[in-house]
C-alpha cells in the first residue's frame, strides 16, 4: 500500500509516529503533519499566510514532511505537491483523546481523514480515550488490518471510518463495535478569572461523556470497552430536511414574491 499519514498533533508526536513504525516495514509510507500541535483546528485551511514545509528524517529514510499550516492544509498540499502519486489510503492519528459525537466537528483529526475522502481517498481517523500510556503500538497494528481491509473491500466516495479506542491493553478490551455518531452535547462550562492585569479572561472545559447516551453510540461503545467504527459522510445534505422543505413551496413563491417587491 502507499500510505499517507497525518494528524493535529504534531510531527513528532507519539501516535503518528507509532503508525509510521507499523506501516513503514512492507508499506510505501510518506507523513505530512503539522509541525506543532494543532487540535480543535476542525477543518480550516490557511489563506492569508504562506505555507511551508521542511523535510524531516525519520530513522534512516527521509520520508516525512512537517507543515506549519492545519491537518486539512496537510492533506491538500501532500496531495496536490508534495507526493508523485495517489496514496491507496490516508490515516490520520493516533490521538490522544477520543473524537466521538459532536467533537467530531471540532477535530483536526477527523477534519484531515475528512478532506482526504473529499479527494476520493480511502482514509481513517484513529483516536484513544484520554489517559494514561495509551496503547499506541496495539492500536497500530489493529488499523494496519483495517487499513488492508479497507483497500481490499473500498469505500463509497465521500466516506470515511472515524475509529475510537478505549485506554486499556489490549487484552483487555472487549471487542469491535459499529456504532453511530452521538450527538448529544457534552456538558461544557467556562472558568471566568482574573489575569495579574485585572482583566477578565475564560477557560472553556467541558466534562468527558454526555448523558443518555443510547448503547449504539460511538462515545457509550468506546466507554464500555469495544472498539467503535463509525463511518461519517462527507455530503451533510439533509435528504428528508429537504422534502420537508420543498412542501413549503418556496421554490414555487419566488416570482411572486420579487413582482410584489416591484
Amino acid at each position: 500500500m502507499k500510505v499517507l499519514l497525518t494528524n493535529d498533533d504534531g510531527f513528532f508526536a507519539d501516535g503518528l509516529q507509532a503508525l509510521y513504525q507499523v506501516f513503514c516495514h512492507h508499506h510505501d509510507v510518506t507523513v505530512v503533519a503539522p509541525d506543532r500541535e494543532r487540535s480543535a483546528a476542525s477543518h480550516g485551511i490557511t489563506l492569508q499566510s504562506p505555507l511551508r514545509c521542511r523535510r524531516v528524517v525519520l530513522g534512516d529514510k527521509v520520508k516525512g514532511y512537517a507543515v506549519n499550516g492545519l491537518p486539512a492544509d496537510c492533506i491538500k498540499l501532500g496531495l496536490n505537491e508534495l507526493l508523485n502519486s495517489k496514496p491507496d489510503i490516508v490515516i490520520s492519528g493516533i490521538n490522544p483523546g477520543a473524537n466521538v459525537g459532536v467533537n467530531i466537528n471540532y477535530s483536526g483529526t477527523v477534519a484531515a481523514a475528512k478532506e482526504a475522502a473529499l479527494y476520493g481517498i480511502p482514509a481513517i481517523a484513529v483516536s484513544i480515550l484520554r489517559g494514561d500510556d495509551p496503547p499506541f503500538a496495539g492500536t497500530a497494528h489493529f488499523i494496519k488490518m483495517l487499513a488492508t481491509k479497507v483497500t481490499a473491500e473500498g469505500l463509497e466516495v465521500g466516506t470515511f471510518l472515524n475509529v475510537n479506542f478505549p485506554n486499556l491493553p489490549f487484552d483487555r478490551i472487549l471487542g469491535v463495535k459499529l456504532s453511530r455518531q452521538g450527538i448529544g452535547l457534552f456538558p461544557e462550562y467556562f472558568e471566568k478569572r482574573l489575569d495579574p492585569r485585572k482583566q477578565v479572561y475564560y477557560w472553556q472545559g467541558c466534562d468527558a461523556s454526555p448523558t443518555n447516551q443510547d448503547s449504539d453510540v460511538d462515545n457509550t461503545v468506546v466507554h464500555q470497552g469495544f472498539i467503535s467504527i463509525t463511518p461519517i459522510k462527507c455530503d451533510m445534505t439533509d435528504y428528508q430536511g429537504l422534502k420537508y422543505l420543498k412542501n413549503w413551496g418556496i421554490e414555487n413563491g419566488f416570482k411572486h414574491l420579487v413582482y410584489q417587491s416591484d
